[in-house]
């Protein structure tokens, strides 16, 4: 109890934590992207319930990982040498979940661009195995988020306390936002495009980071930030142009 009131009496201590919350909230953009666009191809009643399963996993993984932070650092430690190249588990972990990620958004885009419809008397078995499937592969990811998150922390503070509080007012703030971007995704078709080109970017960052090769995350969200801009963009254009097209119509109509 003192070692807590002496840490909340410290000004380094409120530092650390409000940028560890940023860096965690920053950090869960990429798994609450992946949850939004996986739930979304879910029945309309089932989405809601995914996505705060996913995101309830999230947080289970990151307070367990927390409690076993040696066992987290420890990861880092190179245990294989392939060519002269050596891995350690961490980067292990997150060349699987890059390579998953990018056959993910690569199957997810092939799919959107496939017209075929799923046929009426299969519907309830594919209903029943895409919620299995989609609470699968969210776990997956989830796991090499969390690893990547968790890892991110110990790094920066040696607080535990620090470190659980920011993990769950990051997870607390992916909760709030996912209904949100779930909508704002599922509304505007070509926001979904542009967010699986963000998972594969984030897919080929995890498999280069796990290759030895470091990517600043600025760079990374700095090009998501700016396609995003052109995309808000250019739904404003599409939109002025709606409008247009309906006023010029009224105008033919009157």
């Amino acid at each position: 109890m003192e070692y807590l009131l002496q840490l909340a009496a410290s000004p380094a201590a409120w530092i650390a934590l409000a940028t560890l919350v940023v860096m965690e909230i920053v950090l869960g953009i990429d798994n609450l992207i992946f949850i939004s666009i996986l739930t979304n191809k879910l029945p309309a009643h089932q989405r809601t319930k995914a996505r705060r399963l996913g995101i309830s996993m999230a947080l289970v993984l990151r307070l367990g990982l927390l409690g076993t932070v040696a066992w987290i650092v420890q990861l880092t430690e190179p245990v294989i040498d392939v060519f002269g190249q050596i891995f350690s588990w961490k980067d292990m972990i997150l060349i699987a979940g890059g390579l998953f990620l990018v056959w993910k958004a690569t199957t997810e885009i092939h799919h959107s661009m496939d017209i075929r419809t799923e046929q009426d008397s299969a519907m309830s078995k594919t209903v029943v195995m895409g919620m299995a499937a989609a609470i699968g592969q969210i776990l997956m990811l989830d796991l090499v988020f969390s690893i990547d998150s968790i890892v991110t922390a110990v790094g920066m503070t040696e607080h535990l306390p620090i470190m659980i509080t920011a993990v769950i007012a990051a997870v607390f703030v992916m909760l709030v936002a996912s209904e949100p971007l779930a909508k704002f995704i599922n509304d505007n078709p070509t926001v979904v495009m542009l967010a699986l080109g963000f998972l594969i970017m984030i897919g080929m960052t995890l498999i280069a980071e796990g290759f030895g090769a470091h990517v600043p995350k600025g760079y990374v969200y700095t090009a998501m930030a700016f396609s995003a801009l052109i995309e808000i963009l250019n739904m404003l254009a599409r939109r002025a142009r709606q409008r247009k097209l309906q006023a010029t119509a009224l105008k033919q109509e009157g």
